[in-house]
């Protein structure tokens, strides 16, 4: 028997622009779409659509207010807006309203569309089973409307999903992301593992969010770098006249936290006497300030991190092995991007859209040839470097879209199928003298193109070179400028959305 495909319907009065969309989703989806809202008001009376994608920009109306349209009409459609920039006002507002359930922006990535498609069809489906709870829960005898409760409680978590952790449909770090859809709802304590730079934060709101705490606060603190002195005063708080220094009294971290969640970071890092009262804490579910000889109750849950195994500080007693069993109910080990390569793409176009609204510039997108090197790269410092990385070409950039020749110089040098230790690659692989010069120059005639941005005539005079000669080792080379702007653009001139 044929599985029946999610039905989407695409509304914009760009032609080319659907065309683009149903060549990248009919094989997924059964797509349908419209040139204008009266059509698609049509379409969404005869079929049974699940997810709207709808552009923000409409000669007839605002896509904004065409889902507000449908959402009152037709309130089982998950509704998704196309928009030229992330996190406007109009956006987050229309969001929190529910008037949309995500947005899609430009530049955007076609593994970017289907992970947010896949997961507004998932978005429906507990929706229906939410009314199907709800069915239940009226038809069932009084003695077990708590229990009924208590899993419609954990699903309206689960719908109101977004994890915030920017993937490709076959990342590996969906495997995570499903466990802690699993585990949110539960209130156990979680350990995040992870190199720095990973992101832990966002798995810990994560988690957060999607747990029965989310309307409760979500504390953070970085344990790093402060003595227990200056930790206790952070999470304990104190009283007036405590310490020198201390005129007024001060709420703690876990104080504030009450009712909620409290995010350790590198909690490894404490000494054993602070984790000996953080365990203390946990133990009693009460809190003391620093002065004070009242405790203060306390209830919440503890997502800590830590940027390495804690098997060696285990056995080497610098941290406290009843203190890991009390706060790893769950240890979550977070892969670094170098581990991730097919999320690199819809990692760094939504860190170009994050980046031009916060420094008020827009580009297009990125080249292909400059997302292939970020590809090639290892990351040592994860996401962190490569928002950096993207800052600065977007700083940088001139053009209307960021090309290889902006990419710092260590991340060229550093690719490890073009330029990694090229010396070594030379006297160790395999072939003539001549075999492995050829693979070294083809590296060096490559990276000086890319640094004169393919200026043929620069490039030569570099390199001691005729034109005529440097034109000869890129025909020879198979080297030849790829300025592809990913995004939507592979299928379309021009967007008007």
């Amino acid at each position: 028997m044929k599985k029946t495909l999610p039905s989407i319907l695409i509304v914009m009065d760009d032609k080319d622009a659907i065309a683009a969309f149903e060549a990248i989703l009919s094989n997924q989806f059964e797509v349908f779409s419209a040139l204008d809202v009266e059509n698609a008001h049509e379409i969404l009376q005869q079929q049974w659509i699940q997810v709207l994608l709808s552009a923000q920009r409409m000669p007839e109306v605002r896509g904004l207010d065409f889902c507000q349209q449908v959402r009152t009409q037709h309130p089982d459609v998950i509704r998704i807006m196309i928009t030229d920039y992330a996190a406007s006002d109009i956006v987050t507002n229309a969001i929190k309203n529910k008037d949309i359930f995500q947005y899609i922006c430009k530049p955007w990535h076609k593994n970017e569309i289907i992970g947010k498609l896949n997961n507004a069809i998932e978005f429906f489906e507990l929706q229906r089973k939410n009314e199907q709870l709800k069915i239940e829960l009226q038809l069932k005898p009084d003695n077990i409307e708590q229990t009924m409760l208590a899993k419609r409680q954990i699903l309206q978590t689960r719908l109101d999903w977004d994890m915030g952790i920017i993937r490709s449909p076959d990342s590996p770090v969906n495997r995570i992301c499903n466990l802690i859809r699993n585990i949110a709802a539960f209130d156990v304590h979680v350990l995040l593992i992870g190199e720095s730079g990973t992101d832990k934060g966002s798995y810990a709101r994560a988690i957060h969010d999607n747990s029965l705490r989310q309307k409760e606060p979500f504390v953070t603190q970085n344990c790093a770098g402060l003595d227990d002195e200056m930790l206790e005063r952070q999470l304990f708080g104190y009283k007036n006249g405590a310490f020198v220094g201390a005129k007024k009294d001060k709420a703690g971290l876990l104080a504030k936290a009450n009712g909620g969640t409290i995010y350790l970071n590198e909690i490894d890092e404490t000494s054993t006497a602070f984790q000996l009262k953080l365990l203390q804490v946990l133990l009693d579910g009460e809190v003391y300030q620093i002065g004070s000889s009242r405790p203060t109750p306390i209830n919440i849950r503890v997502v800590a991190a830590t940027d390495h195994d804690l098997d060696e500080k285990l056995g080497k007693g610098t941290f406290r092995r009843d203190l890991f069993y009390r706060i790893a109910t769950f240890d979550i080990h977070i892969p670094p991007l170098r581990k991730r390569q097919q999320d690199i793409v819809p990692i760094a176009i939504t860190l170009l859209n994050q980046n031009m609204e916060l420094l008020g510039k827009k580009v297009n997108g990125i080249g292909d040839e400059a997302l292939k090197i970020f590809e090639q790269y290892e990351w040592p410092g994860n996401i962190v470097e490569m928002n950096n990385e993207v800052k600065r070409m977007l700083v940088l950039g001139q053009e209307d879209y960021l090309g290889s020749d902006l990419i710092s110089r260590h991340i060229l040098h550093a690719t490890p199928q073009e330029s990694k230790n090229d010396m070594d690659y030379v006297v160790n692989a395999e072939g003539t003298l001549k075999q492995r010069l050829e693979s070294l120059e083809t590296v060096v005639v490559k990276e000086t193109l890319i640094k004169c941005r393919w200026n043929q005539t620069k490039a030569a005079q570099e390199l001691g070179l005729s034109r005529v000669g440097l034109r000869n080792k890129i025909e020879r080379y198979g080297l030849e400028k790829n300025t592809k702007i990913i995004g939507m653009q592979e299928a379309t001139k021009e967007q008007k959305l």
